[in-house]
């Protein structure tokens, strides 16, 4: 994996869209659109994609879109967006890893909320996007064999979430 040296607003973009599309995410749609095409960090097919993605956030009802989130990602374990859970599953090294993960984050500066579990996909986005390039393209290329899993089950199930994961495996730079 690749990260083009202004790819930062980029990856937060994309760890906003992973998040559960409440009225707060919904209202910065058009922000989050532009974002990504300033930076133009992605290639153009990548950023229609994602477009077609922003639009059917906007347009459709709201209810629609938090019922298919949960669907596809609170119910899918191959789509899960918790990166341990496709590598430790329900096992007592998920714990420890997890800890170590959260240590990572501190040691850098980035406090989770409260709740926030560290391995949830956004955070793992967010935090890559407060790295410098090369430590954040080390980084994401330690988890880019999972999401490559959740791309592969969103591809199956026709999501147009796989088009977020597709811009995070992309190569570019």
């Amino acid at each position: 994996m690749t990260i083009a040296p202004k790819m930062t607003l980029t990856l937060r973009v994309l760890a906003h869209l992973l998040r559960y599309p409440d009225a707060t995410l919904c209202a910065h749609l058009d922000e989050l659109g532009s974002a990504l095409h300033g930076e133009a960090a992605l290639s153009r097919d990548r950023l229609v994609e994602l477009d077609q993605l922003i639009e059917r956030l906007r347009a459709g009802p709201a209810l629609r879109a938090e019922a298919e989130y949960v669907e596809m990602f609170d119910r899918g374990r191959r789509t899960a967006l918790h990166l341990f859970e496709h590598v430790h599953g329900d096992s007592r090294d998920r714990g420890p890893a997890m800890i170590d993960l959260a240590q990572t984050y501190e040691r850098a500066g980035l406090l989770l909320d409260i709740g926030e579990l560290p391995d949830y996909l956004p955070v793992v986005l967010e935090f890559a996007s407060t790295q410098p390039p090369k430590r954040a393209r080390e980084f994401l290329g330690e988890t880019a064999h999972i999401v490559r899993v959740i791309f592969s089950a969103l591809l199956e199930r026709a999501s147009p979430y796989a088009s977020v994961l597709a811009a995070v495996l992309a190569r570019r730079g």
